[in-house]
């Protein structure tokens, strides 16, 4: 054997060396190949905390004071600000809440809640979490110390003092 056919054989197993560690890399480094982790221990529920924007929030608005016609007046007022409305109504039973409001959600509504709850500034409404609640739907229970929503202003100071969303007792971050 000449000292070109030696070199050329040692190049092209070079070659084909470093192509099989390429493609062992690009084996081990696939996603695809790796079971889904949920994240989530056995009895949590997944939850939705991504902040939403508002175009993709449904609010329910209830009336917990005895002022006529305040949940479709506020209802307007979200709905002015990019909000779905679905429900305005009294609450059952002509019930009332004597605080500013109380915020209604469930798993799939964590980060829809805090967004809403911003509109009450920091910490003025009350949150209700139901780990049972089914769907993404936020109820708003206005209550008889409610006066008005936040300003454009005060809504994203509250949001930046509430910061980002966070799960609740018993819920894990859904997969994306």
């Amino acid at each position: 054997m000449t000292f070109a056919k030696v070199r050329a054989m040692i190049f092209v197993a070079v070659l084909f060396v470093t192509a099989g560690v390429v493609v062992l890399m690009a084996i081990n480094k696939d996603t695809q190949t790796l079971p889904v982790a949920s994240g989530c221990l056995e009895g949590q529920v997944p939850a939705n905390i991504k902040m939403p924007e508002r175009d993709q929030v449904t609010i329910n608005i209830f009336n917990g004071t005895p002022r006529i016609g305040l949940a479709e007046q506020i209802g307007g007022e979200f709905a002015n600000r990019g909000f779905h409305v679905g429900k305005t109504e009294s609450m059952p039973d002509g019930g009332q809440y004597e605080q500013i409001a109380l915020i209604t959600y469930g798993p799939e509504g964590i980060g829809a809640a805090w967004l809403v709850s911003a509109y009450f500034l920091v910490d003025e409404a009350e949150r209700n979490f139901q780990i049972d609640r089914k769907g993404a739907e936020v109820d708003v229970t206005l209550g008889n110390k409610f006066q008005q929503l936040a300003t454009s202003t005060e809504v994203n100071q509250s949001i930046a003092a509430n910061g980002t969303p966070e799960l609740e007792p018993g819920t894990c971050e859904a997969g994306t």
